[in-house]
């Protein structure tokens, strides 16, 4: 049997995450796997602002999909059998024909502070300089201290920690899950809980994504997925779909299961940091969709269709 070919984006994390599958696909079916490496529209244009993003792609959500749009294409081209995707990247409407036959257990999906000087954030200096690339982070920052200088940054993991390193910053601002995956949970000053700090949608979940008409794949991949880490990551797409966001829409989302309850929480923010609007709903964890879609009528109830008009979506 010829080997599964994985797509992958190049950076030290995709990778991480490509080559994580692969060793999962050879534990449960003894097959080994290629990795096969596609630069995307995300990589070419990493030190690039958001607005830049959507000026070079020639749409306001030109940032939507950025990181899988190429992976994508090659799926579509026959020149891979699955790609690896960071679910947070990932869209809420995905091409016809292509579907996530797995998601794999997901990781920690909190946001970390990693700063120079080992002071958790409430300690930071005032004016302090914080980097991210997210509005969601960095309007959750705003909210959190106002007297914070929040700048934009881009790149990959490395390169980010390589800038703090150099002096440009002093804290930044990852996925907790990816600095776990790199080794280097050492660095985190602080993990910050959702009161503080709500994830994005689909964060610490990887996602599996096929040709719907790939019966072969789709049964090996079966075995990955992870109920509740699909359940949860329903929810919050759901949610943001309803809410018609994409990846640099200032919405922070967490879903958990306990008890067979689904508890969902969720906050927008205005871009400062001055107007936010959060709430939760527990429901029974067997509709996901529905706890969802109820969460967003009530933050729209409770005035988050103003915040997000102003951030440049229509809602309804």
């Amino acid at each position: 049997m010829n080997a599964l070919r994985i797509g992958t984006r190049g950076s030290a994390l995709a990778l991480w995450q490509a080559n994580h599958v692969a060793d999962l696909l050879n534990r449960h079916h003894g097959i080994e796997a290629e990795l096969v490496r596609i630069r995307t529209s995300g990589d070419r244009l990493q030190s690039a602002s958001v607005a830049q993003v959507n000026e070079q792609i020639g749409s306001e959500n030109g940032a939507k999909g950025i990181f899988i749009k190429e992976l994508e294409e090659a799926l579509f081209a026959g020149t891979i059998d699955l790609a690896v995707h960071s679910m947070k990247d990932v869209p809420t409407e995905i091409p016809a024909g292509l579907a996530f036959a797995a998601m794999t257990r997901r990781e920690d999906p909190r946001d970390c502070l990693i700063s120079r000087t080992g002071r958790a954030l409430k300690y930071l200096p005032q004016g302090a300089r914080i980097g991210t690339s997210s509005l969601r982070r960095q309007a959750q920052l705003r909210h959190f201290r106002a007297d914070l200088d929040v700048v934009d940054l881009r790149g990959n993991v490395d390169t980010r920690l390589k800038k703090l390193d150099a002096r440009e910053f002093d804290a930044i601002v990852l996925a907790m899950a990816g600095v776990n995956r790199l080794g280097s949970a050492k660095r985190i000053t602080q993990v910050f809980d959702p009161e503080v700090m709500l994830p994005a949608v689909g964060q610490g979940a990887l996602g599996i994504e096929i040709r719907v008409d790939d019966k072969h794949t789709a049964a090996l991949v079966a075995v990955l997925d992870d109920a509740e880490t699909r359940t949860c990551v329903t929810v919050e797409r759901t949610l943001l779909h309803e809410l018609q966001g994409g990846c640099q829409l200032p919405l922070g989302a967490l879903a958990r299961i306990a008890d067979d309850r689904l508890h969902l929480e969720a906050g927008v923010f205005s871009s400062d940091g001055r107007e936010s609007v959060r709430r939760e709903i527990t429901l029974s964890s067997g509709d996901p969709p529905s706890a969802g879609k109820r969460l967003a009528e009530n933050l729209i109830a409770a005035g988050a269709e103003k915040i997000l008009r102003l951030a440049g979506r229509s809602v309804g």
